[in-house]
């Protein structure tokens, strides 16, 4: 018996190309695959414990999630009957935890394990600077979970160090890096100088300024705030230029100051 054999492929350049085109994809297909799927950023939960930290950091603390991902789910604990920052908090969800003792602490606790267990969610930011959350970030890590701690400078040193990564937020400036706005000057101002001006080009004594400003402009410095010569142009130091104290102490009115505040 003679065996029908199927029709006969033929070759066509056509074919080979895509031949060509298929072997190529089958090569390279996991490869784009996976570099698409890295390149997705992986959902973030943020959870806030509302008792504890101030919904005035609300821009922050989504600014630092989003360095870890999409944040997807936003919530905050807290006794939603209270008056809070966080009412006005944009793309937050508030939870009512109740007025109970750690009532935000236990519920947002178990949020995060369920969404963990149950959903999946592999990256979680914790707002909050109470130590009470180390358990929760090491059960999250055992879990395989990526635990971004996010807290004040009093967070203590335990929840930091069970976090993935800690941000600290609400961290003032140094004193002496904060700069304090010029004192403007006022019309009284004016006339102190002019009064030192036209005294002595070295300065003029603190106690003949008094008589002096209360004799020619009928100034009595008790009436202001300062309630002292001294304690008015030492609030002034952009201004005036002091001698120690004492009954020869002088006073000169520095002209750069002026200039600057004119």
């Amino acid at each position: 018996m003679k065996l029908s054999r199927g029709p006969k492929l033929i070759a066509t350049p056509c074919a080979r190309q895509d031949a060509k085109f298929l072997a190529h994809f089958f090569y390279i297909g996991p490869i784009i695959l996976y570099v698409l799927e890295i390149s997705m950023a992986q959902p973030v939960s943020v959870l806030v414990d509302g008792d504890n930290i101030s919904g005035k950091h609300a821009g922050e603390i989504f600014s630092v999630a989003a360095q870890y991902g999409e944040p997807t789910l936003a919530r905050v604990y807290t006794d939603a009957q209270r008056p809070s920052d966080w009412h006005s908090a944009i793309g937050y969800r508030m939870l009512h935890a109740g007025t109970g003792k750690n009532a935000a602490d236990i519920l947002l606790a178990l949020d995060a394990l369920e969404l963990a267990l149950s959903k999946n969610m592999r990256c979680f930011v914790i707002a909050s600077s109470d130590g009470d959350f180390t358990h929760l970030a090491t059960r999250l890590r055992e879990h395989g979970a990526r635990v971004i701690g996010i807290g004040e400078l009093k967070a203590p040193s335990s929840f930091r160090a069970c976090c993935s990564d800690f941000v600290e937020i609400g961290t003032p400036l140094p004193e002496c890096l904060v700069p304090k706005p010029p004192t403007p000057a006022t019309a009284l101002d004016q006339k102190i100088r002019l009064m030192i001006g036209t005294h002595s080009k070295k300065g003029m004594r603190i106690v003949e300024l008094s008589s002096e400003m209360h004799r020619h402009h009928g100034v009595r410095i008790s009436t202001y705030p300062e309630r002292s010569w001294r304690a008015y142009l030492s609030a002034r130091p952009i201004l005036y230029e002091l001698d120690p104290r004492g009954p020869e102490a002088m006073v000169r009115f520095r002209p750069e100051g002026f200039a600057h505040v004119a």
